[in-house]
């Protein structure tokens, strides 16, 4: 998978997930299989780049290769101004939002809520392309409703534009994320453009990855929400689609492994108030699966410390080892 000059390892990519793909994640992500991982998104508006969440969101100190930041807005000056903003941060990919359904986003007519304007989808991309000396991609819905579907012709108007891979969520704006992902339009897309097409959407196990990639002859897949509590799942995947075997699931004395590697960049990252309070959904999502976590995950939330949090992970995963018993984290042990 190649996305202008940059050569990935892979063709897995972490999707862009607002409040889950920070830095820590990424390169989480990326030590465990992933090829690329976007950031989430930065505002297009330049009076929130002096913001503290916005300094955190350009943060790539350390960061492998290639470093993908998603921007976001509905105005093509703006937006253009924030690609190069984030350029001189040290973003070598820009990405453009135009699938996020959230309804805060969609107000403003940005995210997806732009597959609604053509003519403006157009002077966006022409605007932040002609800005910056970086490829640029684009990740977009299949449409606005199951009636309104121009995936198509968004994917061409970005190739004339010079967007160099293309991200299709296989929903409408106004599915958001129920039902089930179609993978039909993705295929439809990539017959449709010369440039990158990645699939998204529903990609949760190594089986159903390589049936998306078959089905829709897509260039790469992007992974987002199966990955939560589950970075392991890009390597499971990667080894799946060369060899055609499935890797055992992870062992619980791996999971706690990770887990608490993760939480300590986190409170490195956010500093200890506010790493806690990022620390309690990863807490949660890793843990989910696992013997009496109902109950050890519902106790997480009051704790207010980063020690308080560790001992309280160190506890629960010694209970797991005294049982004796090699578990792993696909088991349905939840309690």
């Amino acid at each position: 998978m190649q996305i202008g000059t940059y050569q990935l390892k892979n063709n897995l990519i972490v999707a862009p997930m607002a409040g889950v793909t920070d830095r820590p994640f990424r390169q989480l992500c990326k030590r465990l299989g992933a090829g690329m991982a976007v950031s989430e998104m930065v505002s297009s508006n330049s009076l929130l780049w002096g913001s503290e969440k916005t300094r955190r969101r350009a943060n790539h100190e350390g960061e492998v290769e290639p470093i993908a930041v998603q921007i976001a807005g509905a105005d093509p000056k703006m937006l253009a101004e924030a690609a190069r903003y984030n350029v001189g941060e040290g973003a070598q990919i820009i990405d453009i939002n135009m699938g996020c359904p959230a309804k805060k986003i969609c107000n403003v007519m940005a995210g997806s809520a732009l597959l609604k304007d053509e003519s403006l989808v157009i002077r966006i991309l022409d605007e932040v392309v002609g800005a910056v000396s970086v490829p640029v991609t684009l990740k977009i819905r299949t449409g606005w409703d199951r009636q309104n579907r121009n995936a198509i012709r968004v994917a061409r108007i970005a190739e004339r534009a010079g967007v160099q891979a293309l991200a299709v969520h296989g929903r409408t704006r106004a599915c958001g994320f129920s039902g089930e992902a179609e993978y039909d339009t993705i295929g439809e897309v990539k017959q449709a453009v010369g440039i990158p097409v990645i699939a998204n959407g529903d990609i949760d196990t190594p089986e159903k990855a390589k049936r998306v990639l078959e089905y829709t002859g897509a260039d790469a897949l992007m992974i987002g929400r199966a990955a939560q509590g589950r970075p392991w799942l890009f390597r499971e995947i990667d080894h799946y689609l060369k060899t055609g075997d499935r890797l055992p699931a992870p062992e619980v004395a791996e999971i706690r492994r990770v887990l608490l590697d993760h939480l300590h960049d986190l409170y490195a990252f956010y500093g200890e108030y506010t790493g806690v309070r990022v620390a309690r959904k990863h807490i949660s999502w890793y843990t989910k699966g696992l013997a009496g976590s109902a109950s050890f995950r519902n106790a997480m939330n009051q704790l207010q410390t980063s020690e308080e949090q560790l001992s309280a992970v160190h506890a629960f995963f010694d209970q797991l080892a005294d049982r004796g018993r090699r578990l792993t984290y696909n088991e349905d042990l939840a309690a």
